[in-house]
């Protein structure tokens, strides 16, 4: 069983087809991506010398409407890693019924060890490098691993040199300065701590109490963690790359944030006036272990493997991050009953509001927060709810399943709607 992300993409598609109605020509046909380009990006350095690195754009499907999805940049960026996230962006937006395709692209770097302007030289050398294949009605890109407004501000002035005006719709997830649009940011951890509340609603349980565990604490993660405290849930534990903290009476979130946002990290919280005899440092492999009620992971792909699987004693596993649970580790989470919200419904906050922000650029006309935040928990409340009626009417295995029947009818129909060309 593969256990790598394009793999574990396409397992969680193979898993499903027995319960979709879709064509087994048209299945095969979802199984492939559209086009992926590589790019090489040449970046002078601040010393002079110059550095090549790579990029890739995946777009995966557009059967439904514009390639979207998000650009990263990590060490680890690989052509098989953004085909797998571009899939699972074309089974997001559909389950959560936007009028979009799917796509994701990268750049292999460690933009931490490289300085403000290096970072900019790159990015506009990427949106050169792509700029053929995105555009408002072809592909709209957007924030991921490492990168947020200040890039997504750069691209869109790139590529709006190139077209000789002001292209806003080009990329969602801008500053609200150059045409983003109120609580993009917060989107897709706000999106994780809603589904978290529908799940608990679901399960007749009761989040007010309940404890919590969040591993990654970027953006996502650490928005997750303060709107769940802020629902009366008990955040014991959260973590980043230099490792995690734990207090089971409770951790202060707020106080984690600032801690982070003045040193970078998470380390070294635990020595401070805020988390001295209240938080214990412990690994992030411990984290994923812990007795909670809910964990939820907000980092990479693939960190609950069959073995962590095997030891994890949380009750609900709530997925952030894009693919964290491999498929090896699905058969041992379903076999101990464990319930796992699949990572297209619960972190497709993000792209929600991406959606929103792409439709007021080409309106020319924005709408506040609160109308925002409305639109975004009905959409995720009306896709969580199409997922449980496909797992009760299809009797799939498990929620992922179920929310896969559901993307997959969806593109599938849409395929046969449109036929083959030529």
């Amino acid at each position: 069983m593969a256990e790598d992300a394009l793999g574990n993409m396409l397992a969680q598609m193979e898993n499903a087809e027995p319960y979709a109605d879709v064509d087994a020509g048209v299945f095969e046909r979802l199984k492939h991506p559209e086009r992926t380009l590589k790019v090489t990006l040449p970046v002078e350095r601040d010393d002079g010398s110059v550095d090549v690195f790579e990029g890739f754009r995946c777009q995966f499907d557009s059967a439904r409407g514009p390639f979207k999805g998000g650009i990263r940049y990590h060490p680890t960026v690989s052509q098989d890693e953004v085909t797998a996230l571009a899939g699972w962006m074309t089974w997001k937006t559909a389950l959560v019924d936007l009028p979009y395709g799917g796509a994701k692209g990268g750049v292999v770097c460690d933009p931490t060890t490289m300085s403000d302007r290096e970072v900019e030289k790159l990015t506009r050398r990427y949106t050169e490098g792509v700029r053929r294949m995105i555009g408002p009605d072809m592909d709209v890109p957007a924030p991921d691993i490492n990168t947020g407004g200040r890039e997504m501000a750069w691209i869109m002035d790139t590529y709006s040199m190139y077209g000789g005006y002001v292209i806003p719709d080009v990329v969602t997830g801008k500053p609200i300065e150059v045409g983003g649009t109120a609580g993009r940011v917060e989107a897709t951890g706000r999106g994780v701590a809603i589904t978290t509340r529908r799940t608990f609603d679901y399960l007749d349980r009761d989040l007010d109490g309940a404890t919590v565990a969040v591993q990654g604490f970027g953006n996502v993660g650490s928005v997750t963690a303060r709107l769940l405290s802020s629902m009366g849930a008990n955040v014991v534990a959260v973590s980043d790359v230099s490792g995690a903290l734990h207090d089971e009476s409770g951790l202060d979130v707020m106080a984690i944030e600032r801690h982070v946002a003045e040193k970078g990290v998470m380390a070294g919280y635990a020595d401070t006036d805020d988390g001295y005899d209240h938080a214990d440092a412990i690994s992030n492999d411990d984290l994923l272990r812990l007795d909670v009620d809910a964990l939820i992971p907000a980092a990479i792909e693939n960190v609950i493997t069959e073995d962590v699987a095997e030891e994890l004693r949380a009750d609900v596993v709530v997925e952030a991050a894009n693919g964290p649970t491999t498929v090896a580790a699905d058969v041992v989470l379903r076999e101990r009953d464990v319930q796992v919200v699949p990572d297209i419904l619960a972190n497709a906050g993000g792209v929600i509001v991406s959606y929103l922000e792409w439709v007021q650029n080409s309106q020319q006309y924005s709408w506040d927060l609160e109308q925002v935040n409305d639109d975004l928990e009905t959409r995720l409340a009306r896709a969580f709810d199409e997922m449980l009626d496909a797992y009760t009417a299809r009797e799939t295995p498990d929620l992922r399943t179920a929310a896969y029947v559901v993307a997959l009818e969806r593109v599938g129909k849409a395929h046969e709607m449109r036929g083959l060309f030529p």
